[in-house]
């Protein structure tokens, strides 16, 4: 069984053991005088923080929730925590905290702007929390210097961070910097620039950013989507264990909304420690896995290794109209200098239309199985279903996974079966 399963299986054993728990239900009307019934709601999350209990559910009404300026839970040193979550759930009981039904709550923190400091909105330092439904938008940055936001910060460990929009912001969609067994499920980052620090590029605004200290394990991103943030969409520059991309699209990174270019613009930056002192590097190097991801015009490269001292795993996963469909750029585990990757196991992998299809792979000190950029052979359009990358952000099915597109689906199933292209968005992998 899967790390992330044992999650799910926690998650669903509190209501077969019939535990006793309460609802608590929040507002953009309400107030933090009131009970909390449905009827009588609280105002903020952090009153139903107070009142909850392992097994509770916290039940977010729709609505906008605009933050004031006043608007803030706790501050360390620099750092400014809009909402700071450190109450735990249990194993079996966690504590949810749920968009009610099918309304949509969207938390505003436009307005929020203390100076000199980092905000982040949403702190989250329990564990055996499960948060599923709502936006974040508006998170500021107010250093001129180097600066840097979050919209959601995690550092709690069996967490669910499910179905979340984090959105039109000058922050970090979600940054994973501790903490085991957490499953990011769903969620979109887009729309995300930091305009404000250093030149103004947003260089540090990715959709997802996943860095987990050593002794953090199994985390895992699934269903997730990043487009039209500053930076990357998915960067684990930093991540001193192994992370999992699964099922995961990145567009448009790198650009704004009218294709400015801003930051690095790399889909999936999965790796790092290149220009890190050898003392500090961790040894070994993690073993990072991304399968079944969509890279899309990207301003860099779609799939990017980034100078890791570590071959990575990557499986049918599609690259589409960026500079370097795939980069695999690595160092030694010496770090002493950048050499073509080696050690990468690379299976059922699709480029199609990038500047470049592949760069910086050692192929004889690689295992290359099944892709379609090593066959010779050269698509065109018309061996697709469709190419219309306007597909790619449009709405979610209701239960929260990726929307059913057409998109790089072969029409010759067999064809591209051939030219090694088993896997395409929306499709299963090929049994290996």
């Amino acid at each position: 069984m899967r790390p992330w399963a044992h999650l799910f299986l926690a998650l669903a054993l509190g209501w077969q053991l019939g535990i006793e728990a309460k609802e608590l239900f929040v507002a953009p009307g309400g107030s933090d005088e009131q009970a909390g019934t449905i009827d009588r709601p609280l105002a903020s999350l952090m009153k139903a923080q107070d009142l909850a209990d392992p097994g509770d559910t916290v039940w977010i009404r729709g609505g906008t929730y605009k933050a004031k300026p006043d608007q803030i839970a706790r501050t360390q040193r620099i750092w400014v925590y809009l909402n700071y979550f450190d109450k735990n759930g249990k194993p079996g009981q966690p504590i949810r905290y749920w968009a009610y039904r099918d309304e949509r709550p969207v938390f505003d923190f436009s307005e929020v702007k203390p100076p000199n400091t980092r905000i982040n909105a949403f702190q989250v330092m329990g564990s055996w929390l499960h948060f599923r439904g709502f936006e974040i938008i508006g998170t500021q940055v107010n250093f001129t210097g180097h600066g840097q936001s979050c919209n959601l910060e995690n550092h709690g460990s069996h967490n669910l961070i499910e179905r979340l929009s984090l959105h039109d912001s000058q922050a970090i969609g979600i940054y994973a910097l501790a903490g085991s067994d957490n499953l990011f499920l769903n969620c979109d980052a887009f729309n995300n620039h930091d305009y404000t620090s250093e030149d103004g590029h947003g260089g540090n605004v990715d959709g997802f950013g996943c860095h987990p200290t050593k002794g953090s394990i199994n985390n895992t991103f699934r269903g997730c989507r990043a487009w039209f943030n500053s930076d990357d969409g998915y960067d684990c520059i930093t991540s001193r264990e192994a992370v999992r991309f699964e099922n995961c699209w990145a567009m448009f990174n790198g650009f704004g909304t009218k294709f400015q270019k801003l930051g690095d613009g790399n889909g999936f930056k999965v790796g790092g420690f290149g220009a890190t002192p050898s003392q500090a590097v961790p040894k070994p190097a993690p073993r990072h896995v991304t399968e079944g991801c969509l890279a899309v015009r990207n301003r860099a490269s779609g799939f990017y290794a980034n100078h890791h001292l570590m071959g990575g795993d990557w499986s049918f996963n599609s690259a589409y109209r960026n500079a370097n469909d795939f980069n695999f750029l690595m160092r030694p585990p010496d770090n002493s200098a950048d050499i073509d990757g080696v050690g990468h196991r690379i299976t059922g992998n699709l480029s199609y239309r990038g500047n470049r299809d592949v760069t910086k792979l050692n192929v004889d000190k690689s295992t290359l199985q099944d892709n379609a950029f090593a066959t010779g052979m050269k698509f065109t359009d018309a061996a697709f279903e469709s190419v219309d990358e306007s597909l790619l952000t449009g709405p979610r099915q209701p239960d929260g996974s990726l929307p059913k597109v057409a998109f790089l689906r072969p029409v010759d199933a067999k064809l591209a079966g051939t030219a090694g292209y088993t896997a395409y968005p929306g499709s299963k992998p090929a049994a290996k």
